[in-house]
């Protein structure tokens, strides 16, 4: 019989060759068979190296060789190199490893020979002791393929003819569990790999398996042997049962599956109880929150319950407004959800509508008009949605504040209203300020828009200045805080009524200017300045020409009732009555006074009182200096004039005195209002900073000079009487406390600001 125990030549994974690579194998297989070294052929000897040596298998450090190397670099004897020394420099020990620790190898990799022919590892490892202990990580795989070999090689012959037992590997349930878990994991890959068609040909009989994994479960057991008698002391050999041992396998399998399943679905379970356990507790929590709230809901329910049996006629304690209003306060403090999310317009009407009107029953809102504002205060807290507010809106259907106050509260005023007189106004204006912070804006827009507002209208039309003894800003203006711009349809008429009753009205009378004067500050400043300069402005200018100015006997009272009027009409109104009805004559008088040799002192006192009359404001404008100062230089020129004739002592340098210690005034109080001026804008943070506030008259002139584009600077080596010469655009001037000096024909003249740059110009 033949021996089936041999090794394994191989296994094809499905690939036919050919005839000719059929017979390059066999010579091939030829050609593996050990050959001695007695029949190497002679051309086939290695022959000898350059460097003298013989390079012979048998000697030592060959690969194969079986000796260690001990003589490590010896060779380099028969070379010129310098590899032995190098490394001794380095700290090479000779007999040692290599390396720092010298845990490097010295020795070759030896090879070993495999038996037979088969695959690599068909004979187990290949590793050698020195391999083993050179490179000691082994590969997944090689374990697996050796694990494979030591199963399959259970089923093989023993070479010595006797017979092996056959080796049994146990697994445990844990390690049972871990191999299904790491083969779900793997599952896809494997899922290809058992796809592949193996034949296998190492048997008598070509067998075809559908996967790698079939390999595994083949036995190389003796098939169809004869069968020898039974000797004396011969024992019987045993039968092969495939279908017993598949059937084994097999329930072996399917345990090792249901055991693998089972964990699987204990490790379900487990998950399932976490997340009942999970859901368990969120549903505690539901059913606790709602059980609260079905507890306050019920609690709410017997609140209002209660509320409804007292407000019964047959009730005998009946329900008050504090004391609902209690109970709503009671319902927001303990039970704030239910009572956000209940529907309180409907209780309200239900409860609270029945016992406002009881409560304002005989409310009489002129004669106690703070009546029910704290009451109400208190159930606009409790009532008035929040939503609504943000939104600015009137929804009645969805607050109740803005519908109790519409349906309960705005009756009584309506009714009040249409009893009440405009001009007795006082009571109606406390009633509102004392509502205003507790209605609803809407309500009192449709107060004061739709009941006011018609009947201020209707009495402003029937009112007449010229019969009224009542002054109509008295009953006006007390509305402006809470009508504001809603009065201003009512200005034009109260105009049009005050301009025909000063048709026929002269300055004399200073009742006008009463009834006007609280009417500048509501009147616009355009409005009021026009109604000024149409009726106010020529009668003030008739009555300026009807002034006689007669040094000698001087009536004022027509210049008093101008004058009176300087805080009503603007500066340059009045400036401009001046102007055209007063200066001309005053001036003319002034120049026949001193044509007739006059006493100087006297035309001094004369000036400086008409100059007294006016007010600072009006003095400081130019027009009004250009004035006075021409009134200076023609005394100035009256003085210089009159050489030949007679002239009081000292009339001279009064004049110039007076003419200097004016213009230094004058100055003196145009540079305080420009600085004055000019740290209100550094302080507003207008204009200029802080820092570049003049401090003195030249920074004044220079910043005026930069505002106006004019050169100002000063004059290098020249000075008058000591003090520094400046040139202001064209004009040379020089500065002396306070006062600039501009350069005329003969002599020095003193000048303000303003004409200074109106010359350089």
């Amino acid at each position: 019989s033949r021996d089936y125990s041999a090794p394994v030549n191989f296994i094809s994974a499905g690939l036919k060759k050919s005839a000719a690579e059929d017979v390059s194998e066999e010579d091939s297989d030829e050609d593996e068979k050990p050959v001695k070294q007695e029949e190497i052929p002679k051309e086939f000897v290695p022959k000898k190296l350059k460097t003298g040596g013989n390079f012979k298998p048998s000697q030592k450090g060959f690969v194969g060789g079986t000796k260690s190397f001990v003589d490590f670099g010896s060779w380099e004897r028969h070379t010129k190199g310098i590899g032995q020394k190098l490394l001794q420099k380095m700290g090479y020990v000779p007999g040692r490893g290599l390396g720092k620790n010298a845990q490097g190898i010295i020795n070759p990799i030896e090879a070993k020979q495999r038996k037979g022919k088969g695959a690599v590892g068909a004979y187990g490892s290949e590793r050698t002791s020195q391999s083993l202990q050179d490179f000691p990580v082994v590969d997944s795989e090689e374990e697996a393929e050796e694990e494979f070999q030591k199963e399959l090689s259970q089923w093989r012959k023993d070479p010595n003819g006797g017979k092996k037992k056959p080796k049994y590997s146990y697994k445990t349930v844990e390690e049972l569990k871990a191999k299904g878990r790491i083969s779900k994991q793997l599952s896809a890959p494997q899922k290809e790999l058992s796809q592949v068609k193996v034949i296998d040909m190492t048997g008598r009989e070509q067998k075809v398996y559908y996967s790698y994994s079939q390999i595994s479960h083949k036995h190389n057991i003796p098939d169809d042997s004869p069968q020898q008698p039974l000797g004396k002391d011969s024992k019987p050999q045993g039968f092969a049962l495939p279908e017993l041992e598949h059937n084994l396998q097999l329930l072996i399998d399917i345990t090792e599956q249901e055991i693998i399943q089972s964990d699987r679905q204990l490790q379900y379970e487990r998950d399932m109880v976490v997340n009942l356990t999970h859901e368990i507790q969120k549903m505690s929590e539901v059913l606790s929150h709602e059980e609260t709230a079905i507890s306050n809901l019920s609690k709410v329910l017997e609140m209002v319950e209660e509320c409804e049996r007292r407000m019964q006629p047959s009730c005998e304690n009946p329900l008050t407004l504090d004391e609902c209003a209690k109970i709503f306060e009671t319902l927001q403090d303990k039970y704030y959800e239910e009572y956000r999310m209940s529907d309180r317009v409907d209780l309200a009407v239900a409860i609270v509508y029945p016992l406002m009107k009881d409560y304002f029953k005989s409310w009489d809102p002129l004669k106690d008009c703070t009546y029910g504002t704290e009451i109400i205060a208190k159930w606009k807290s409790l009532l008035e949605n929040d939503d609504l507010l943000s939104h600015s809106g009137q929804d009645l259907s969805t607050d109740a504040f803005h519908r109790l106050m519409w349906e309960i509260w705005m009756p009584y005023v309506r009714n009040i209203v249409a009893q009440w007189q405009p001009r007795n106004c006082g009571s109606m204006v406390d009633f509102l300020d004392s509502w205003v912070n507790v209605i609803p804006v809407w309500i009192l827009d449709n107060i004061l828009d739709q009941l006011i507002f018609p009947k201020l209208q209707k009495e402003v039309e029937s009112w007449n200045p010229l019969t009224d003894t009542v002054p109509i800003h008295s009953w006006i203006h007390p509305w402006l805080p809470l009508m504001q711009a809603r009065l201003e349809p009512l200005y034009s008429p109260i105009r049009n009524k005050l301009a025909n009753a000063l048709q026929k009205w002269h300055p004399s009378d200073s009742s006008a200017k009463l009834i006007l004067q609280p009417w500048k500050d509501v009147f616009t400043p355009g409005s009021w300045e026009a109604f000024m300069v149409k009726n106010i402005v020529p009668k003030l200018g008739m009555c300026l020409n009807e002034l006689i100015i007669n040094p000698h006997q001087q009536h004022m009272d027509a210049f008093y009732w101008v004058i009176d009027w300087e805080g009503m009409i603007s500066v340059s109104s009045l400036v401009g009555l001046l102007e055209k009805h007063f200066f001309p004559k005053w001036l003319q008088v002034l120049c026949s006074w001193l044509s007739n040799s006059p006493n100087y002192e006297e035309i001094t006192k004369w000036y400086l009182g008409w100059k007294s009359m006016f007010s600072d404001q009006v003095l400081a404008h130019p027009s009004i200096k250009d004035k006075f100062n021409e009134a200076l230089d023609i005394m100035n020129r009256a003085v210089s004039s009159s050489v030949g004739g007679y002239m009081q002592p000292g009339a001279r340098e009064n004049i110039a005195y007076l003419t200097h210690t004016e213009r230094r005034k004058d100055f003196q109080y145009e540079a305080m209002q420009e600085r004055r001026e000019a740290e209100n804008m550094a302080q507003r943070g207008i204009g200029m900073a802080a820092s570049s506030v003049p401090m003195n008259f030249k920074d004044l002139i220079q910043t005026k000079a930069e505002e106006h584009n004019i050169v100002f600077m000063p004059v290098i080596g020249k000075r008058h009487e000591g003090k520094q010469l400046y040139t202001f655009g064209r004009i040379v001037i020089y500065i002396d406390r306070g006062v600039v000096f501009v350069q005329g024909e003969k002599t020095w003249v003193p000048t303000s600001l303003q004409s200074l740059i109106d010359m350089a110009k």
